[in-house]
C-alpha cells in the first residue's frame, strides 16, 4: 500500500501554508521578560521598530505594538480567526464593544464576517518571573454564502475542550474542532463552515512523550483535506515516513495512520476540513471572492469603521487581575466552568 504521506513541506518562516479551507496559520512562540508593572516588558525596547518588530529580537517581538506586545485595533472581513494559546494570556477587545482575557489553553473563535475591528494584545502580568507567549492563531475561509455574516465570537474556556488521553496519559490529543470517538470539541460560531457537519473540519493539538505512539483516524472521506504540522521535537515518524525537522505534512485524509515520537517529546498540529473550493481574493485583512467585492470592503471599512472603535486606547489592557473573562454589551460577564 501507499504512503499515507502526500506531501512534505519544511516549516520555514511565518506563515505556514495551509490547505482549502483554511488561508494560512502563524506559530507564534515569544520568551518574554518579566512585565514592568504596565504590561510590556522590562527589557530595553531601543533597536526595535517598533510598530513593526518581528525580527525576534532576544528572543521575542513587540509585534505592532509599542507599549505592550500584539496587535493593536486592525480590522477583517470575509473570513474567521481561531486563537489557540498554549502559554501566556491574550487581551481582546472589539468594535462591537466586546472585551476578553484568556490564555493557558483556551481558544477563540471569531467570525470577522461583515466586518470587525478587534485588538489582540499580549499583557506581560508577572513582574517577578518571565512572560513566555505561545498560540496558533489560524485563518479559516467563510463561503460566499456567510461572508457577510453578522460578526460574532466565541469563547472555547480550556476547561470545555475535550482531550483525549491515550498510551497512559503520554499521549494528549486536544479537540478544538470535530470529533474523534465519541470526544466531540464544542460547538463553533453558527456561521462557521465547521458549524457544517458534511466539512468535517477537524483543528487538533498533539502532543506526545517520546517513544509514544499515537493512530489517526481517518476522515470521513478522501475529498477532505488533512495536514499535520510537526512543529516541536527531534523527529516524528508518520506512517513509514520518518521525519526530521519541523514540517508540514498532507496525509492521506480518508486512512488511519500511526504518528510516533523519536527520542524526545513532539508537539503536532493538525488542520482537516472538506475544501470550500470557492474563487479567494484577498487583500490584507479581507477575503472575498472577487475583486469587486475587496473594493466595497475597502470602502465600507472606509465609511463605517466597521462599527468604529469605543475604546480609548488602539491596544486596550484589561487590568493587572489574571482573571479570564469574556463579556459583550447588553450580557452578564462570562467565566470559565468551575
Amino acid at each position: 500500500m501507499s504512503s499515507p504521506v502526500l506531501d512534505v513541506v519544511p516549516l520555514r518562516g511565518m506563515p505556514w501554508g495551509t490547505l482549502d479551507p483554511f488561508l494560512f496559520c502563524v506559530h507564534h512562540l515569544d520568551a518574554y521578560p518579566e512585565g514592568n508593572g504596565r504590561f510590556g516588558p522590562t527589557s530595553s525596547l531601543e533597536g526595535r521598530t517598533l510598530g513593526q518588530d518581528f525580527a525576534g529580537k532576544d528572543g521575542w517581538n513587540m509585534y505592532h505594538g509599542r507599549a505592550v506586545p500584539g496587535f493593536p485595533q486592525h480590522p477583517h472581513r470575509g473570513f474567521e480567526t481561531v486563537t489557540i494559546v498554549r502559554r501566556g494570556r491574550i487581551d481582546h477587545a472589539d468594535s462591537l464593544g466586546a472585551r476578553a482575557r484568556f490564555g493557558e489553553g483556551d481558544v477563540q473563535w471569531l467570525t470577522a464576517g461583515a466586518g470587525i475591528v478587534h485588538s489582540e494584545m499580549f499583557p506581560l502580568l508577572e513582574e517577578d518571573a518571565p512572560n513566555p507567549v505561545e498560540l496558533f492563531q489560524i485563518w479559516m475561509n467563510l463561503p460566499a454564502a456567510d461572508k457577510l455574516a453578522e460578526p460574532h465570537f466565541s469563547m472555547l474556556w480550556r476547561e470545555q475542550i475535550p482531550e483525549v488521553l491515550a498510551a497512559e496519559g503520554r499521549a494528549k490529543i486536544r479537540i478544538i474542532a470535530g470529533a474523534i470517538d465519541d470526544r466531540r470539541a464544542p460547538a463553533p460560531p453558527p456561521r462557521s463552515w465547521a458549524a457544517r457537519p458534511e466539512a468535517d473540519v477537524a483543528i487538533w493539538t498533539i502532543d506526545l512523550a517520546a517513544g509514544t505512539r499515537f493512530r489517526l483516524p481517518p476522515a470521513s472521506s478522501s475529498e477532505v483535506l488533512r495536514t499535520l504540522y510537526f512543529f516541536d521535537g527531534q523527529r516524528v515518524q508518520v506512517g513509514p515516513h520518518q521525519q526530521a525537522g519541523p514540517a508540514a505534512l498532507v496525509l492521506a485524509a480518508d486512512r488511519s495512520v500511526n504518528v510516533a515520537a523519536g527520542p524526545t517529546p513532539v508537539s503536532m498540529l493538525l488542520l482537516q476540513g472538506r475544501p470550500i473550493d470557492e474563487p479567494i481574493v484577498q487583500h490584507g485583512p479581507f477575503v472575498m471572492n472577487t475583486r469587486a467585492e475587496i473594493q466595497q470592503a475597502m470602502r465600507d471599512y472606509q465609511a463605517t469603521g466597521f462599527g468604529g472603535w469605543p475604546f480609548p486606547s488602539d491596544e486596550p489592557v484589561h487590568g493587572p487581575s489574571r482573571a479570564r473573562f469574556a463579556e459583550r454589551p447588553g450580557s452578564p460577564r462570562e467565566r470559565p466552568p468551575g
